[in-house]
C-alpha cells in the first residue's frame, strides 16, 4: 500500500503526482518555502532493507513536520521532493546494498509542503555479516555546496524526463 495523497497547503504550491520504485504513486505539493536545517542538531533515522522507517529522532520529527506515528512503518520515501532526482536516491540505494557509507545532499519535502535540506550520510547496518538495514545521519549542509547540488538535481531530471 502506497502513501496517501499530501493535503493541499494553505499556501500557494506546485502540484506534482510522484512515482516510486515499489509502484506507488502520490500526489505532493511544494510551496518553495524552506526550512531552515537547525543549528547543532543531528536527524537520525533507521530503515529496514525496504527502506521503512524503524527508528526516527526527535530532530527528525521536528523538521518533517510528520508526528512519529506517521514516520514509523512509512517508506523513506515519504519526504521525496519532486526536485530530486531519480538518479541520485538510486546511487544512494547501489552504494548501501553492496555495504559502503553513501553521502550526498538531499532536498526533503515536509509533510506542510515546505522543504529542507540536508548533508546526509548514509551507512548499512551489518549483524553477523549481513546488512539488516540502514542508518542515515543527516546535518546542517553548506550552502555552497547545496546550490552547487541544486544546479545539478535540476539538470538531471531535465535528463530524466527527456529519457522518458
Amino acid at each position: 500500500m502506497g502513501l496517501p495523497d499530501m493535503i493541499r497547503p494553505p499556501l500557494p504550491a506546485r502540484e506534482v503526482r510522484l512515482r516510486y520504485t515499489d509502484a506507488s504513486a502520490r500526489t505532493v505539493y511544494c510551496t518553495q518555502v524552506e526550512v531552515p536545517f537547525p543549528e547543532g542538531r543531528l536527524i537520525v533515522s533507521r530503515t529496514d532493507l525496504q527502506g521503512i522507517i524503524t527508528h526516527a529522532n526527535d530532530a527528525f520529527i521536528e523538521m518533517s513536520g510528520y508526528e512519529r506515528a506517521d514516520l514509523i512503518g512509512a517508506p523513506q520515501h515519504i519526504l521525496r521532493h519532486p526536485d530530486m532526482p531519480k538518479a541520485a536516491f538510486k546511487d544512494l540505494w547501489e552504494t548501501v546494498a553492496r555495504g559502503d557509507k553513501w553521502h550526498g545532499y538531499v532536498k526533503n519535502l515536509r509533510k506542510d509542503g515546505s522543504h529542507y535540506w540536508v548533508y546526509a550520510s548514509v551507512v548499512p547496518n551489518v549483524r553477523g555479516g549481513v546488512i539488516t538495514g540502514y542508518t542515515s545521519v543527516r546535518r546542517k549542509p553548506s550552502r555552497t555546496r547545496v546550490a552547487e547540488a541544486a544546479a545539478l538535481y535540476e539538470q538531471w531530471i531535465q535528463q530524466e524526463a527527456a529519457s522518458s
